[in-house]
């Protein structure tokens, strides 16, 4: 039955107000807009036990502000990452959350036993009711490898062993298996996950060639490039899922990662983030000072004061119309459809963060709504 709604001095038909309200995402560039959070877990000055329980009651408020999925960096041996073992903090996460998805971002596969990994996967897939995001990667540290033996020249031949065999270990009955590096005979596979053929994949992208392997494997993606190098990355994924032939409407999500911190005004959100992010740095850069060693990234994405980051793009602290501006104007360039916040860094407490995604969630997240309400009336009319 076609029926008519009053809406102020139009009349609309119930196919346009149906598309109006159960639109809750915008599309950019073919993909649904979706947001999502990234945490280091990196050092805050508090006891390592209050500072999870932080990371924690964070999460809740990830959870009730609507954020897609929360993402765990695997870090070991330096005070950037206090969850070197992301799957204990993952687990913590999925008791105290209901919608969150969650995941490692990434696992270092060469650091594992696969088989042991795999196991734990299905466990946290089962224990989040289908809610575990499972980010594999080979690791970009050389220190880091080097504390577990690992050569970073075999780091790619271990990260592809393992990961052959943790594929292989959610997809069949039994795990047989010969390499270079692991070897299982007959191993019983007794639990599956929730997700099937295996939970959705993630990966983290620099280069466009690695696309190449993402839409292959409907893999989703995030970057920490900036400007021109984000359109490049999306473009090209956009091309390779084109070439298999792949539906555009249903290409995974292509995510950007940037420090973003949200308050009442300008002033007060830089001021939050100026001080956290020089916190955040220490720890970022106390590994390779360590090694003396020159730290990576700090002449191109990593600045060292907060204002620089901002000047390059790489961030943005504000009030919520400074920060709608911001995020509106970086998917439009990028052609993104997935921003990954780093809301909790250096020394922001548990009030500081849950504000700034509140005030997020409500001014940001909300304008895409409307931009994709706008869109739905255009084209229903």
């Amino acid at each position: 039955m076609r029926r008519q709604y009053r809406f102020g001095q139009m009349y609309l038909t119930n196919n346009i107000v149906s598309a109006l309200f159960q639109i809750d995402t915008v599309f950019v560039g073919g993909g649904a807009m979706k947001f999502g959070v990234f945490d280091h877990v990196d050092y805050s000055g508090k006891r390592i036990g209050d500072h999870l329980e932080a990371r924690l009651r964070m999460a809740e408020a990830y959870d009730r502000c609507g954020i897609h999925g929360y993402h765990v960096a695997e870090h070991h041996g330096t005070p950037l990452g206090y969850a070197p073992s992301p799957g204990i903090l993952l687990s913590a996460v999925a008791q105290r959350t209901t919608r969150l998805k969650l995941g490692p971002l990434v696992y270092l596969l060469p650091l594992y036993d696969p088989l042991r990994l795999t196991e734990e996967i299905v466990m946290l897939d089962q224990m989040s009711d289908g809610r575990f995001m499972l980010g594999v990667g080979r690791g970009v540290s050389p220190i880091e490898l080097d504390f577990f033996g690992v050569d970073i020249k075999e780091a790619q031949a271990k990260y592809d062993e393992a990961l052959t065999c943790i594929m292989q270990g959610l997809h069949e009955d039994r795990l047989t298996f010969s390499g270079t590096y692991f070897s299982y005979d007959n191993v019983p596979m007794t639990g599956k996950t929730i997700q099937q053929p295996h939970p959705e994949l993630w990966y983290g992208v620099f280069n466009p060639d690695s696309t190449i392997w993402a839409a292959a494997n409907d893999a989703n993606v995030v970057t920490l490039a900036l400007g021109d190098g984000v359109r490049a990355i999306t473009d090209r994924y956009r091309a390779e899922w084109a070439k298999l032939g792949k539906p555009a409407d249903q290409i995974p999500l292509m995510g950007v990662s940037r420090h973003i911190v949200v308050a009442d005004t300008d002033q007060e959100a830089r001021a939050l983030a100026r001080t956290a992010y020089r916190h955040w740095h220490d720890s970022f850069a106390k590994l390779w000072n360590d090694a003396g060693l020159d730290v990576p990234l700090v002449g191109t994405i990593y600045p060292r004061e907060w204002d620089d980051l901002a000047a390059i793009g790489n961030g943005c602290a504000g009030s919520p119309e400074t920060v709608r501006r911001y995020v509106q104007e970086e998917a439009e360039k990028g052609g993104f459809n997935y921003l990954v916040s780093w809301f909790a860094f250096g020394n922001l407490g548990v009030a500081e963060v849950t504000k700034s995604v509140e005030l997020f969630s409500r001014h940001v997240m909300t304008a895409f709504d409307d931009r994709a309400a706008a869109a739905a009336l255009a084209s229903a009319l």
